[in-house]
């Protein structure tokens, strides 16, 4: 229960004097699911976030810090069964996140393990892993967090149309730039606050 977001939406939209209906209609919901997010039993996803920041008039990285506000810091993963591709990858996601935590694995076992114990805000999944594929992993990544955020690397282009279809938010051809993951970052599915974003 975030009750961080779920106050601060209510002030906003209280000292915006809209009702929940209203800012229901400005962003084509149920009443419902606005008391559900005042409530603190859901979060909007990341479309709706920007939108929901559009109408009450505030900036987005307000509403961003407030939805994973409670001190802990965002989980990044990269996963690649290179090792010298994870030396080169783990200090360009640090440098592109400065306020999330990064962490690199080269099995997708120790990744799921990892997952289970702590909430993966975004992965960075090669697609070739050996016997499990990046695609398999993001499926099963899913299943543990519906919220995690997943971005697949590899060298192959070609791997694109397959890797829409797992429910991931971007496909990336390696290597990886500072720029490219912040322009991935544009195409999140679920709110991540607390990256430390310029």
């Amino acid at each position: 229960m975030n009750t961080t977001f779920a106050e601060a939406l209510r002030r906003l939209r209280a000292d915006r004097g809209l009702s929940q209906q209203q800012v229901a209609d400005l962003l084509h919901v149920d009443r419902s699911t606005v008391a559900k997010w005042e409530s603190g039993d859901r979060l909007p996803d990341a479309v709706t976030l920007a939108r929901l920041a559009e109408c009450l008039g505030v900036d987005i990285r307000l509403l961003l810090d407030l939805s994973t506000a409670g001190g802990e810091r965002p989980r990044v993963i990269l996963v690649d069964d290179e090792r010298i591709i994870l030396a080169g990858g783990l200090p360009i996601l640090r440098s592109a996140l400065p306020g999330a935590v990064v962490t690199g694995f080269t099995r997708p076992s120790d990744a799921l393990a990892y997952a289970k114990a702590n909430r993966v805000s975004l992965a960075f999944l090669d697609i070739e892993l050996g016997k499990l594929s990046g695609l398999e992993l993001c499926r099963m990544l899913l299943q543990i967090s519906p919220r995690t955020n997943v971005f697949y690397l590899t060298a192959y282009s070609e791997y694109a149309l397959d890797a829409w279809s797992t429910g991931a938010c971007g496909f990336m051809v390696k290597p990886l730039t500072v720029e490219a993951v912040r322009e991935q970052l544009k195409r999140l599915r679920h709110p991540v606050g607390g990256l430390g974003l310029p």
